[in-house]
């Protein structure tokens, strides 16, 4: 390994698009975010150290053997988060990025490409939502920010932002990458006297100072090695990057997957399928880091734990070799939880889908298994182990490998013919991750909140009748909209004393429900009473969801609601005390709960065939 002359960023980014600089197959993705770009760009201007940069040599013939990646230029959030490979390369050689890839990367966004983030508050789906912005400095504007700790003003702004309240619409904000045609003070000059701020000195300083840093000042340091085994530069790459808190472990065992991997591109594979998992059903937020965790339980290992050593070549090779099964357990698992309702909102531990996803492996269960009516009972039995654990706090924290390693070894020995959840709960209890719930704890239950993770589950458990492969919102059943105005509330005569009780109690489980979303939006405002009137045809339907939704005694307006919030929050205990066998001080069991006239406590999945409410 030699240290080489410098070059300048120019000239780096030149050779990155004669890609002569390219991205090994163990590098991680861009991870930057807006702030970290232009805070590298400020260092720049004020002749901050930037760091040197490892690079290695392939020679000419080699570079046939391995994958590369191109560099990003055009960051899209949503569209373009993941590098791309550069395809077939020939037999020239190329050098490829050990340490340094995100500042080049940020250097490349700033001066050649864009960086498209969503905007806060707005759906994902919404055109409006992923504005594309590019890098901006303002030419007007130099001095120390305390608050920010920069000197240079650098930005990220879409073209309309950066020529508001301008006449010319090119006086104030400069973008960043047109300083690529300014290879000279005599350009510089040109560019200012078109804006026409040639007299204006901190322009002049500025543009000047960009100007220099990026076609004169040889900025970019860097080593280079030459060896060409493939071992021996995992080694150093793992050396440089598993020191600092920076780079995650997945992302190093992602890239260690990659250079091993022989038939696939593990990177983009598993990117992909993080992608499509994510897009299941109302859609989750599982990470490449459940994946890998998800394959080293399912090949067997001992040791699950995210270190170097647990993803040697031979793990590799039958990570690779049985993928196709780890990705259908992957696939049909996620399937599994989106028909139980769950989606990125209402799911509060993502590792619940790697037991799941074992136990469909294991038994070798196909896609047929979400609906057969042979395997009813089995999905009816994990859906309520489910809901169970992640009703429960602290199940899914702290011992977490453990308590996996724990369940794949019960699961092989006991569910070979089915989920065996005493099993399972006994596993889980001899780890300190009981499924015993306390009397208190059916309160704490009973007292979330509106926007609470753990409300789904218990709201799911107690009202089974609602059909969760249909897209669902929970939902107020006096609307907050009223419960939450004190004007609202006193013009309906509710006495002054009780507007703080009702205030408290509007987000609150017991004024909750499920809703099919088309129910929902025709719901919208109403009071239930006159919701209830229209959109059932007769009395006999009306008293049955009022009876399945332990909502008996619906008062007609709002000044009731105090009484039939006590009064439902009660019934809501009953069944879960039921529902969960929890044994209090006058208890003889479940069965002597009563949950009132006619009512059960329901003991399976909804009916495929029964939309529910």
């Amino acid at each position: 390994m030699s240290f080489q002359t410098p070059i300048t960023i120019a000239s780096a980014l030149e050779r990155i698009h004669r890609r002569e600089y390219v991205l090994p197959a163990i590098q991680r993705e861009f991870v930057w975010s807006r702030d970290k770009i232009t805070r590298l760009f400020d260092s720049l201007m004020r002749g901050y150290p930037i760091g040197s940069f490892l690079m290695w040599q392939v020679q000419e013939g080699n570079s046939g053997r391995f994958t590369f990646y191109d560099f990003m230029r055009d960051y899209h959030e949503r569209d373009n988060a993941h590098c791309a490979p550069t395809g077939p390369l020939g037999s020239r050689a190329v050098t490829a990025i050990l340490d340094g890839q995100q500042r080049l990367t940020a250097l490349n966004i700033g001066l050649y490409g864009s960086f498209t983030a969503k905007l806060p508050r707005m759906w994902a789906n919404n055109p409006l939502a992923y504005p594309k912005k590019f890098l901006y400095v303002d030419l007007l504007n130099r001095g120390q920010d305390d608050d920010l700790g920069v000197e240079y003003d650098f930005r990220f702004l879409a073209p309309e932002e950066a020529t508001a309240g301008t006449e010319s619409g090119d006086a104030h904000w400069y973008r960043v990458q047109d300083v690529r045609e300014v290879r000279t003070v005599r350009d510089a000059v040109r560019t200012l006297q078109h804006r026409g701020i040639v007299d204006n000195d901190t322009a002049g300083d500025v543009l000047s100072r960009l100007q220099e840093v990026v076609h004169v000042t040889p900025t970019v340091n860097f080593f280079l090695e030459e060896a060409q085994e493939l071992d021996k530069v995992l080694n150093i790459f793992i050396r440089v990057n598993s020191g600092g808190a920076v780079l995650s472990y997945s992302d190093l065992l992602l890239s260690v997957a990659t250079a091993q991997w022989g038939e696939r591109d593990a990177r983009e594979t598993i990117h992909r399928l993080v992608d499509e998992l994510n897009a299941v059903g109302q859609g989750f937020a599982f990470s490449k880091d459940l994946i890998l965790k998800t394959g080293l339980v399912l090949l067997g290992k001992g040791d699950i734990r995210f270190k170097v050593d647990n993803f040697d070549r031979e793990t590799m090779t039958n990570l690779e070799k049985h993928w196709s099964d780890i990705e259908g357990a992957l696939r049909l698992g996620v399937a599994l939880l989106a028909d139980f309702g769950f989606s990125g909102v209402t799911l509060t531990a993502n590792s619940v889908l790697i037991p799941l996803a074992y136990h469909l492996h294991h038994r070798n269960l196909g896609e047929n298994y979400r609906t057969s009516d042979a395997s009813r009972d089995d999905r009816a039995a994990i859906r309520r182990w489910l809901q169970r654990s992640l009703m429960k706090s602290g199940v899914w924290g702290s011992g977490l490998d453990r308590l996996l390693t724990g369940l794949r070894t019960t699961l092989e020995k006991e569910g070979g013919h089915g989920w065996p959840t005493e099993a399972i709960e006994r596993e889980m209890a001899r780890q300190g991750k009981s499924l015993r719930f306390e009397p208190a704890e059916i309160d704490d239950l009973l007292d979330l909140k509106y926007g609470s993770k753990r409300l789904f589950p218990m709201l799911a458990m107690l009202y089974p009748g609602v059909d969760t492969r249909d897209h669902f919102h929970e939902d107020h059943i006096f609307p907050r909209s009223l419960l939450r105005s004190r004007a609202k509330l006193r013009k309906t005569g509710v006495p002054e004393d009780a507007l703080p009780l009702i205030e408290d109690r509007a987000d609150r489980a017991a004024n909750l429900q499920l809703l099919r979303g088309g129910e929902n939006t025709s719901k919208q405002a109403s009071l239930p009473a006159d919701w209830l009137r229209k959109h059932f045809r007769s009395d006999a339907e009306r008293e049955s969801w009022l009876r399945e939704f332990d909502a008996i005694d619906l008062p007609e307006d709002v000044t009731g609601f105090l009484e039939f919030y006590d009064v439902r929050r009660e019934r809501m205990r009953q069944r879960l005390v039921a529902l969960l066998d929890v044994h209090t001080h006058t208890d003889q069991g479940p069965a002597a709960v009563a949950l009132g006239a006619g009512q059960t406590v329901p003991d399976d999945e909804p009916d495929p065939g029964n939309e529910g409410l």
